[in-house]
C-alpha cells in the first residue's frame, strides 16, 4: 500500500503502465489500518537516537562499528524509558 502522498492520476498511471495494480491509499479516506497510532513513537525513537551525537554524524566507516553503537542507543533508550518513564 503506497502513501496517500503519492494519490495522484500520473502515479497511478505510470504504475498501470508497469503492470502494477492499484495500491495507493487515496487522500480524505478513513484509515482503518492502525499504523498512524504507532507512528508518533517511531518518530519519537528516531528522534532520540539523533540526540546521540555518534549517531546523528556517521563518523565511523565500518557498519559493523555503527550498528553497535546504534544497539548501544536503543539499549539506553530503553533503560531510561524503564526507569524514568517517558522522557
Amino acid at each position: 500500500m503506497g502513501d496517500r502522498g503519492y494519490d495522484s492520476d500520473p502515479h497511478r498511471a505510470a504504475l498501470a503502465a508497469q503492470g502494477i495494480g492499484e495500491s495507493l491509499a487515496r487522500r480524505n479516506t478513513e484509515h482503518g489500518s492502525g499504523l498512524g497510532v504507532y507512528r508518533y513513537v517511531v518518530e519519537q525513537t528516531l528522534a532520540l537516537l539523533h540526540q546521540l551525537r555518534r549517531l546523528r554524524v556517521r563518523y565511523d566507516r565500518r557498519d559493523d562499528v555503527h550498528e553497535s553503537f546504534l544497539s548501544l542507543g536503543c539499549s539506553v533508550i530503553c533503560w531510561r524509558r524503564l526507569n524514568h518513564g517517558f522522557f
